[in-house]
C-alpha cells in the first residue's frame, strides 16, 4: 500500500484507506492553508465506505473511509433471505448519519433492495421499541449500540496542534498519523456496532418480522424521532431506579426452576470477570501503544544524532532509526489486533449479558405477578366475590409466565452457543495475528542485526 502526499514521499499504513481535503487551517495543520490529499490502495476487498464529515474549530476536515476489515466478529447466523449492511456513513460535527443498505427476497418489503438515511436516534428508537413491546418479553433483545463519541481524538488533535512547536518535524508527522488513525478506528467501530445491532435483529426469527423494524429498514423518509426531553430522561432514570429496587425484592423469591437459577448466578458471576478482564485488556493494548509512541521519539532522537556524527556512524544511526521505525508500525498493529479481537468482543459481551440479565428480570416479575395472581385468587374464593375475574387474570399470568420460560430457556442455550464460538473464533484469531507479528519482530530485528555483522 501506498500514500501519496502534497509535497511527495511515501509512507505506508495498512487497514484502511482515505481520500482527505482540508479546508482553512486545522488545528494540527503544520502549514495552515491548503489542502493535502492521501490514498492508500487495499490489498483486499473492501467491505464498507465511510465518509466522515469532521468539522474543527478553525476548518473542516473531510474524509472518505474505505474499510477493509470488521472490528468484531459476530454472533450471527446470517439469514439470506434478509440482508443488511452500512456501506456509508456521514460525521457532521456531534452527528453520524448511517446508510443502511438492505436485501432481501422476502415479500413482507415492497422491493428487492433499497437503502435508507439514518441516525443514531432511529436506532435507540428501534430498540426501544423492540423492549417495549409485550410480547418479546421472553427474548433477549440486542442492546442498542453506543452513542458516537469523537471527543478524545479530537481533543488529543487539539493538544497536538498546540504542541507542535515543541516537536520535529517527522515527530509531529507521526504522531498527527498514529492520532488519524486512532479517529478512523473509532469511526470504524461505530458504524460497526450499528451495523451488528441491525444484523442481530434480522439473523432472529421473531424479532425480524418487527414491523418497527421494518419501517426502520424501508421507510425512506426521515423518521422524524427526536432525541429525549429532560422530562423523558428522568422518566427513563427513574424506571431505572425502579428496576433496581424491583431486583432487591426479587432476590428473596424463591425460583422454581433450577435452570433458571444456575443462569442467573453465572451471569451475574461472569459479568464480573469479563469486566475486569476487559479493563486488563485495554491497559494492555494501552500499553501496546505506548511503546509504539515511544518508538517515534526513539527513532526521531536517532535520526537527530546522525545529522551531527561522522558518515560511518551515521549510517547506522540512520538503520536504527529505520529498525524503530518498522518497529513502530508492528507494535501499533499489535494494540489495533488487541483492541478489536479483544477488547472490543469483551465490550459487546458485556453489553449482551446486561440484556440477557433483563430477560431474567422480566421473567422474575412475571413469576411474581403469577404468585400474586395465585394469592389474589385464593382470597377471592374464600371471599366468594370476584372469582371469575380473579381465575381469568390468573390464567393470563400463568400463561404469560409459561410463555416467557420456554422462550427464555431457548434464547439463552442459543446465547450460550453462540457466545462459546465467538470468543473461540476471536482468540484464535488473536493468536495467530499475535504469532505473525511477533514474527515481524523477530524478522526485523534479525535483519538488522545481519546487516551490521555485514
Amino acid at each position: 500500500m501506498r500514500r501519496w502526499w502534497r509535497g511527495g514521499g511515501e509512507r505506508e499504513r495498512c487497514g484502511v484507506v482515505v481520500c482527505a481535503r482540508r479546508y482553512g487551517s486545522a488545528p494540527w495543520g503544520r502549514a495552515g492553508q491548503g489542502c493535502w490529499n492521501e490514498e492508500i490502495r487495499p490489498q483486499r476487498k473492501m467491505l464498507a465506505q465511510l465518509k466522515a464529515l469532521w468539522s474543527t474549530g478553525n476548518g473542516i476536515l473531510l474524509i472518505c473511509v474505505y474499510l477493509k476489515l470488521r472490528s468484531v466478529s459476530v454472533d450471527l447466523n446470517v439469514d439470506p433471505s434478509l440482508q443488511i449492511d452500512i456501506p456509508d456513513a456521514l460525521s457532521e460535527k456531534d452527528r453520524v448519519k448511517f446508510t443502511v443498505h438492505t436485501k432481501t427476497t422476502l415479500p413482507a418489503f415492497q422491493s428487492p433492495e433499497f437503502s435508507v438515511t439514518r441516525q443514531h436516534e432511529d436506532f435507540v428508537w428501534l430498540h426501544d421499541t423492540l423492549t417495549e413491546t409485550e410480547e418479546y418479553a421472553g427474548l433477549i433483545i440486542p442492546p442498542a449500540p453506543s452513542k458516537p463519541d469523537f471527543d478524545g481524538p479530537r481533543e488529543k488533535m487539539q493538544k497536538l496542534g498546540e504542541g507542535e512547536v515543541s516537536m520535529t518535524k517527522e515527530e509531529f508527522a507521526k504522531m498527527k498519523q498514529e492520532l488519524e488513525a486512532e479517529y478512523l478506528a473509532v469511526f470504524k467501530k461505530t458504524v460497526s456496532s450499528h451495523e451488528i445491532f441491525l444484523q442481530r435483529i434480522a439473523s432472529h426469527p421473531v424479532l425480524s418480522k418487527d414491523r418497527n423494524f421494518h419501517v426502520f429498514l424501508e421507510y425512506d423518509q426521515d423518521l422524524s424521532v427526536r432525541r429525549k426531553n429532560t422530562k423523558e430522561m428522568f422518566g427513563g432514570f427513574l424506571k431505572s431506579v425502579v428496576k433496581s429496587a424491583d431486583e432487591v425484592l426479587f432476590s428473596g423469591v424463591k425460583e422454581v426452576e433450577d435452570f433458571f437459577e444456575q443462569e442467573k448466578t453465572f451471569l451475574v458471576n461472569y459479568y464480573n470477570r469479563i469486566k475486569d478482564a476487559c479493563a486488563k485488556a485495554d491497559k494492555m493494548t494501552r500499553s501496546h501503544k505506548n511503546v509504539a509512541d515511544d518508538y517515534i521519539y526513539t527513532s526521531a532522537c536517532l535520526n537527530s544524532l546522525a545529522l551531527e556524527e561522522p558518515t560511518v556512524i551515521k549510517k547506522y544511526l540512520l538503520k536504527v532509526a529505520e529498525l524503530f521505525e518498522k518497529l513502530r508500525k508492528v507494535e501499533s498493529r499489535v494494540s489495533s489486533d488487541e483492541d478489536l479481537k479483544l477488547s472490543e468482543l469483551l465490550r459487546y459481551y458485556m453489553l449482551n449479558i446486561e440484556a440477557a440479565k433483563d430477560l431474567l428480570y422480566r421473567r422474575t416479575r412475571a413469576l411474581v405477578d403469577y404468585e400474586n395472581s395465585n394469592k389474589a385468587l385464593d382470597k377471592a374464593r374464600l371471599k366468594s366475590k370476584d372469582v371469575r375475574l380473579a381465575e381469568a387474570h390468573q390464567q393470563d399470568c400463568c400463561q404469560k409466565f409459561e410463555k416467557i420460560s420456554e422462550s427464555a430457556k431457548q434464547e439463552l442455550m442459543s446465547f450460550k452457543q453462540k457466545r462459546i464460538a465467538a470468543f473461540r473464533k476471536n482468540l484464535i484469531e488473536m493468536a495467530e495475528l499475535e504469532i505473525k507479528h511477533a514474527k515481524n519482530n523477530v524478522s526485523l530485528l534479525q535483519s538488522c542485526i545481519d546487516l551490521f555483522k555485514n
